[in-house]
């Protein structure tokens, strides 16, 4: 693994506002950032990166078996008791999910090491599947990359071939994000004409725009019944609207399907440590309040339960100094997770997103800062799969 220096594609901003990704510059800094690039080894990708995410994700399955079913853990990692029969129910009844996106540091060199797994609402689907993939075949297509490039990216076809799977053909689906979240709306968008690839009729209906009839129903403005609906939008958050007491009696497919609200939940990553003590790819992890001494004594995260976007981390122990981000989360509680050195590539810290869709991996995401904690301004850069 390696960054290189590429030159970008003449005219690819007019060519991204175009195609609706207008964020790829926020702020007056870039988001979507092709001036460098991230090289792997098939080899790195394979047995580092692909083969890990997949059994990590069994090793999630096997969690959620157990969680789901012992209502003190299900208190632990707050989940309100309203919902949990509810949350039960659609695991027995294996309901099925769509996507989720384990977040790894790795530099090439020892295994990927799992930060957290954004099991709900992950984002970043739309530039990892569609535009990163358009410029390694530009980049290719003008020889700026020789033709034995490829890359870790099967995301579009995995989404087209779940939602096949799922629903038949002409069957309706409405995508739901907030409103005023260009980024949350771009990856609802893409969603859509994925289902539309996979002959489904998409509806986009905001979040804020949702409500329930007088049947219990969920409909959207214009009182349009939804039965099937993806939300870009956390479960902690739904089960607080005042539609949240009738989600489990309503007649709705919901995507994420309500398991994923353990799975979401940072509360895994001190369970799956206690599951799998030791495993190669898991950081040591502890709920707050019952972490050893000696655990304590080193560099450590501090991370909340519900949390987005690096939102209230707090890295303790490293450089004898304290770094917070600062957030509006941390109410349900807190996990102390063992600090990793985040990969640095000249002066800039990468983090690895690896998409798991339809319980498959299916292709990675980078995210670049010049701080050592990723959050929503953190830099797109693009990889290539290149020997030598």
């Amino acid at each position: 693994m390696k960054r290189i220096d590429i030159p970008e594609r003449p005219g690819w901003k007019a060519e991204a506002e175009k195609l609706g990704f207008g964020f790829h510059t926020m702020y007056g800094a870039p988001y979507w950032d092709e001036t460098r690039a991230y090289q792997f080894t098939l080899k790195e990708i394979e047995d580092d990166i692909e083969d890990p995410s997949q059994a990590l994700y069994g090793m999630c399955l096997d969690l959620v078996d157990r969680v789901v079913h012992d209502n003190a853990l299900l208190e632990k990692i707050a989940i309100p008791e309203a919902y949990r029969d509810w949350i039960r129910k659609s695991w027995v009844e294996q309901q099925p999910s769509l996507y989720g996106r384990f977040d790894f540091f790795y530099d090439g060199s020892g295994p990927a090491k799992l930060l957290e797994f954004n099991a709900d609402t992950p984002t970043a689907l739309y530039e990892t599947g569609f535009f990163q993939w358009m410029w390694l075949e530009e980049q290719m297509a003008a020889g700026v990359l020789p033709e034995t490039s490829d890359q870790y990216n099967s995301v579009q076809d995995r989404l087209i071939e779940r939602f096949s799977a799922m629903f038949a053909p002409g069957y309706h689906i409405h995508f739901a994000s907030s409103k005023g979240q260009d980024e949350d709306r771009a990856t609802v968008r893409y969603l859509e004409d994925c289902a539309k690839q996979a002959g489904l009729i998409p509806h986009f209906v905001a979040v804020e725009d949702i409500g329930v009839d007088e049947e219990g129903r969920f409909a959207d403005a214009d009182s349009f019944v939804i039965d099937a609906l993806f939300k870009l939008y956390p479960y902690e958050d739904m089960f607080r609207e005042d539609y949240g007491p009738y989600l489990p009696g309503a007649p709705i497919h919901l995507l994420e399907p309500p398991w994923k609200a353990i799975l979401s939940n940072k509360g895994i990553l001190p369970l799956l440590w206690e599951m799998f003590p030791d495993h190669p790819n898991l950081l040591p992890a502890y709920f707050d309040g019952e972490a050893p001494e000696s655990f304590l004594a080193g560099p450590h995260v501090k991370k909340p339960l519900f949390s987005r976007e690096g939102a209230n981390i707090t890295v303790r122990g490293v450089d004898q100094e304290e770094i917070s981000t600062p957030g509006d989360y941390g109410a349900e509680g807190f996990i102390l997770q063992a600090y990793a050195e985040p990969p640095k590539f000249g002066d800039d810290y990468v983090m690895i997103g690896s998409w798991i869709i339809g319980g498959q991996a299916a292709g990675i995401c980078l995210r670049e800062d010049k701080a050592p904690v990723t959050q929503d301004l953190s830099r797109f850069v693009p990889h290539v799969i290149l020997e030598g």
